[in-house]
């Protein structure tokens, strides 16, 4: 009898040990709690870095392309609004001394509607400075004038457009080749 309470209370022993060891059992569902971080980006302005708009005759006009010129705003901002601007140096030639000029109140500006596939990126609102040639505005070397602005939206977005310069060449101007800088800015 004694060998049977000894087995007894080993298998009782052995069941306890089993019953202890046994897995916890999983819960139906399980969450687990994810971060990341959207980084600040840069609001730029890209624009060609040379031009040239054709020839004409003292007097005349002279209409040319710029090329296209792109703002990418990533700064992931809640109010993604920017304004870009352009100014104009003097254009000057190196005949005669001192160099013949032709100040940038005598080249008028337009940037035309956004171009491109896509012409613009992200949400808001988009609006040409100068829709049109007929909205075209003369340039300076001190006051900006804007030439594409973005309002409201969120997060990142982009705008190209292919700005035209118009050069009222001045009756008394000089034979030769003008070079000068034009200028744009986004803030």
């Amino acid at each position: 009898m004694r060998t049977a309470k000894i087995c007894l209370a080993g298998a009782a022993a052995a069941a306890m040990v089993g019953f202890l060891a046994a897995p916890a059992s999983a819960a139906p569902t399980d969450t687990t709690t994810v971060t990341f971080e959207v980084l600040v980006g840069t609001l730029d302005i890209d624009a060609p870095a040379t031009a040239n708009l054709g020839s004409g005759a003292p007097g005349g006009i002279i209409t040319g392309q710029l090329g296209t010129v792109t703002v990418t705003d990533s700064r992931g901002a809640a109010n993604a609004s920017w304004v870009a601007t352009v100014t104009a140096s003097v254009f000057q030639t190196g005949g005669g001394s001192p160099p013949e000029t032709v100040l940038p109140e005598e080249i008028a500006y337009w940037s035309g509607p956004a171009v491109g596939t896509p012409p613009t990126t992200g949400d808001g609102t988009f609006t040409a400075g100068q829709p049109t040639a007929g909205d075209a505005a003369l340039l300076s070397s001190v006051t900006p004038l804007t030439a594409f602005t973005h309002s409201g939206g969120t997060g990142g977005n982009s705008a190209n457009w292919n700005p035209s310069l118009i050069v009222n060449v001045p009756l008394d101007s000089i034979a030769g080749t003008y070079t000068g800088t034009v200028t744009h800015s986004v803030a």
